[in-house]
């Protein structure tokens, strides 16, 4: 696998990972018009020519995907979105 194409699926994960977490709490806080929006650019980053992304920027769309997560771990964990992966709460 070349760089171009580890670049890409680090950036999907990311993007996935969004769009799980976002399809979780969906239900709750109806935000529909941002999971267009994530699936938007999910269609983005399949078109997107992968020899302009650098490691750096890979590292930073991975840091922030943390730091969001992160977010959310302290509200599944304090009960405000209830439960998540597949109905098991987070410990």
């Amino acid at each position: 696998m070349n760089i171009t194409d580890k670049y890409r699926m680090r950036v999907q994960n990311c993007v996935g990972t969004i769009i799980d977490v976002h399809g979780m709490i969906q239900d709750k806080h109806e935000v529909e018009e941002s999971l267009t929006q994530f699936q938007d650019l999910e269609e983005a980053i399949r078109a997107l020519d992968m020899n302009l992304i650098s490691e750096l920027d890979v590292l930073m769309l991975e840091q922030a995907t943390n730091a969001l997560l992160s977010e959310f771990k302290i509200l599944f964990e304090a009960g405000k979105l209830g439960t998540a992966w597949r109905g098991y709460p987070l410990n």
